[in-house]
Parts: structure tokens; sequence; C-alpha cells
């Protein structure tokens, strides 16, 4: 289910995973837009496995102008594709232990953390299409 949102403005949208205790959250917090890969059965100060820079609010174009956030999932509740007014900007691998954004910044943190984040690719979309996803 899509949420609607203006950019700049603050906005907390959460999906969680129709099969796992994971979510995909993304938030706005006037400046920026991030999308997390978020544990809700870790400890509390251990909830958030990745973060992913989706824009800088003075970046976007339209942002006076209402936009459409959704979270969707594959069939088996471990990948989560969010989306802004239909266009995918991030997909996290929650059993890869992945998460991929357009901007691919910043570099992987908490419990994910790595050298580099592998960049993004379109192909990471075809899980979300494909009959038995």
């Amino acid at each position: 289910m899509a949420a609607a949102f203006t950019p700049g403005e603050e906005t907390f949208f959460a999906s969680d995973s129709p099969t796992s205790s994971f979510s995909g959250v993304f938030e706005d917090n006037g400046q920026t837009g991030y999308f997390y890969a978020y544990d809700r059965a870790a400890p509390h100060n251990a909830r958030i496995l990745d973060a992913c820079h989706i824009y800088n609010v003075a970046n976007v174009v339209d942002r006076d102008r209402p936009s459409q956030v959704e979270v969707i999932w594959t069939k088996d509740g471990m990948k989560a594709a969010l989306l802004i007014n239909d266009a995918a900007h991030a997909v996290v691998d929650f059993g890869a232990r992945r998460a991929y954004c357009r901007t691919n910044f910043p570099p992987p943190t908490g419990p994910w953390r790595a050298e580099a984040r592998v960049p993004w690719d379109d192909a990471l979309l075809a899980a979300f299409y494909e009959a038995d996803a």
C-alpha cells in the first residue's frame, strides 16, 4: 500500500515483511530521505541493519508536489524495494545482508558493515516481478 508525502516534510513509512521480522523503512527528516533495512526482533539499539541515502531534499526538482511512497516485497519476504512515484530507488536483500541504492551512498553501516556498497543494477528488480519470487 502506498502513502502520500511531500519531500521535505517529515515522513516515516514502514512496511513489514509478510514472513519475517524484517521491515523496510523510509524516512524523510526534512533535509534528506533514507531507506532503512530494519529488524524488529533485534535488540533495540541494533534494529537498523543498514541505511541507504535516497535524496537530499534541496536536490528534488519537484519537491513542492505530493509524491507516493511504497515498499514492495518478494513473495518470500526476504527482499524489499523502495518505490517513490513508482520508480525504484533502493532494494534490500535481507538474505544476502546487502542493501542497494541509486546514490550508492553511504558505505554499509550497522551489522552489515562492509568496505563498500555494491553499485545499483536494475537487474535487482527482476525478483519482484518473477512469478515465483
